[in-house]
């Protein structure tokens, strides 16, 4: 039996290795798993598909994804930038301090850590170099910043974690704020202090006529975020019903008062949602039928009772998760990683004591961190591609920051206390 385990788990590797995309890899060594290992009929696998597709959760990560989508077609991207870059950017490194807060309030739009590098990074980085900013800086603090998109909810990660475990996604959306915040402030204070011993030029602060007019021409972007979170914590609205209205509030305001948005483009945004939501959609399929065997073969349960034989400390435990998450989210992008891991870990919080909602905000900062960290983490080649430098370069980039956000994550993880805060005092 241990020897069919070890076929499986050299067959996902292997898979995962080739350039057989990560939905077929995870489909077809479970399926391999199901019906030749565990010898189930092969119609069990079509109606585990088709469980998997039928969750009411799944609609929000795709009306947020239509969200995001609408934004990067329209201008509320161009006016939230517009809006940090008026509040901070009169500081040293306030132009770096306005890409941060950006990453921050696109987060908590688009839930997606790729969406925001390409949305923000894209955009930030070659307006850091031509205002006289350091390329390595630049590109360091615009390649790890949008860590923030998964943090600061919506999250994507958070809402299929919430899936898994039954968690009230609400309450988990509540553990992202204050994470999201102390690494918005962290980064926001190494570049103040960064370019202020550069001798960085400061541009002179804006006048309240200047700031007034800018609030003005963003307040509709600015009140996409406010209407999202007023809506779901005054109970107006649950967090899907919060998706389907944050999309038609977009779709309105890039088309009828901003006018950045042509009809045209509406076919456009919604098939390049469709595309993306089906391919997360096929991830999930595919993880399905994998998290099908694991718990055919109780392969979460045998894994849970051989670390507690073997770790003692729920302190242990936490760090060594936090290595082997960073490890994996190097290769594993974060939804698939999400619906593999969940399954085996769950067993495990109880055996150690471990809040569920606590280790699920743990396990989506060190994901996320996984996005920016060499050799493979994704997000850098995105920003290596934009200032046409190699992988060498951007990993020197990244590491201060990197430093940052893992110093915050340890504080996280060995701190539940500060993660419940929020939910706690909401939900009691």
């Amino acid at each position: 039996m241990e020897n069919s385990y070890l076929l499986i788990f050299a067959l996902l590797l292997g898979c995962l290795a080739s350039t057989i995309p990560v939905f077929m890899a995870l489909f077809f060594t479970g399926t391999v798993g199901l019906v030749y290992i565990v010898g189930l009929d092969p119609q069990i696998v079509i109606e585990v598909l088709y469980r998997s597709m039928d969750k009411f959760a799944l609609v929000v990560v795709m009306f947020f994804v239509l969200c995001g989508n609408i934004m990067t077609t329209g201008s509320i991207v161009e006016k939230l930038i517009k809006t940090a870059n008026i509040m901070v950017g009169f500081l040293p490194g306030g132009l770096a301090m306005a890409g941060v807060l950006a990453c921050g309030f696109f987060g908590a739009i688009s839930g997606s850590t790729v969406a925001t590098v390409v949305a923000i990074g894209g955009f930030m980085i070659p307006a850091l170099i031509e205002n006289g900013y350091d390329e390595k800086f630049s590109v360091g603090i615009m390649t790890t910043a949008p860590v923030l998109g998964v943090i600061i909810p919506p999250s994507i990660a958070m809402i299929l974690y919430a899936m898994v475990t039954n968690d009230q996604l609400e309450a988990l959306f509540l553990t992202g704020f204050i994470p999201g915040a102390l690494i918005m402030f962290c980064m926001s204070l190494y570049a103040f202090f960064f370019c202020k011993k550069m001798g960085m030029k400061q541009r002179e602060r804006p006048t309240f006529s200047e700031v007034l007019a800018v609030m003005k021409e963003s307040i509709w972007a600015l009140l996409l975020p406010v209407l999202i979170f007023g809506g779901i914590y005054s109970g107006l609205f649950t967090a899907n019903e919060a998706a389907v209205v944050a999309c038609f509030y977009a779709f309105f305001v890039e088309i009828v008062l901003h006018r950045d948005m042509k009809m045209v483009d509406i076919k456009k945004v919604v098939v390049t949602s469709a595309i993306t939501s089906a391919t997360l959609l096929i991830i999930v399929a595919g993880a399905s039928i994998f998290g099908e065997y694991l718990t055919f073969e109780q392969i979460p349960g045998k894994i849970a009772n051989i670390v507690v034989d073997n770790i003692a400390s729920p302190w242990v435990f936490l760090l060594s998760v936090n290595i082997l998450l960073i490890f994996i989210g190097m290769f594993m992008d974060i939804i698939s990683a999400t619906l593999i891991l969940t399954p085996i870990f769950l067993p495990l919080l109880s055996k150690f004591g471990v809040d569920t909602m606590h280790f699920g905000l743990i396990m989506t900062i060190n994901l996320g961190i996984g996005y920016c960290t060499p050799p493979l983490g994704v997000s850098l080649y995105i920003s290596g591609a934009t200032v046409d430098r190699d992988l060498v370069y951007v990993t020197r980039a990244v590491l201060p920051f990197l430093i940052i956000q893992i110093s915050i994550l340890l504080l996280l993880t060995f701190w539940p206390d500060l993660v419940l805060l929020l939910p706690r005092l909401v939900y009691g």
